[in-house]
């Protein structure tokens, strides 16, 4: 019995991870107005940077060149925790992305990160 009472006590940590107040999973998936993400030139050539409160992830692929796609998993909508090189993780349940295309590199994830537009306006990223 205690067992089990303990084993209910980890699940619900495990849904509170991905629940929609820290998750955003409510939110929509890109944004309905245009974001102000700030200097373009916080997005390192070849790499990319997470803006994780506005649930957006920008890579710059080649210089001058920026990829914009929405930050929340296709899975479950939990947002991506991390970003290394050109990779986005999603510490929820694993889920890998390409942040150059919004392609899923690896599951439980099947659909690509939604695009969302982005303009490099004197110096300073717009989103949406």
């Amino acid at each position: 019995m205690l067992r089990g009472a303990a084993l209910a006590g980890v699940a619900g940590l495990g849904a509170a991870a991905c629940s929609p107040g820290e998750s955003g999973s409510n939110a929509p998936a890109v944004p309905t107005d245009p974001v102000d993400l700030g200097a373009a030139a916080a997005v390192p050539v070849g790499g990319a940077k997470l803006y994780r409160e506005d649930r957006l992830v920008v890579s710059q692929p080649a210089k001058g060149e920026f990829k914009c796609f929405s930050a929340k998993c296709t899975h479950a909508g939990c947002v991506l925790a991390e970003v290394q090189k050109e990779e986005g993780h999603c510490a929820c349940h694993g889920s890998r992305f390409d942040v150059t295309t919004g392609k899923v590199l690896e599951g439980p994830a099947s659909q690509p990160l939604p695009e969302v537009p982005v303009k490099d306006r004197n110096g300073k990223l717009i989103a949406g």
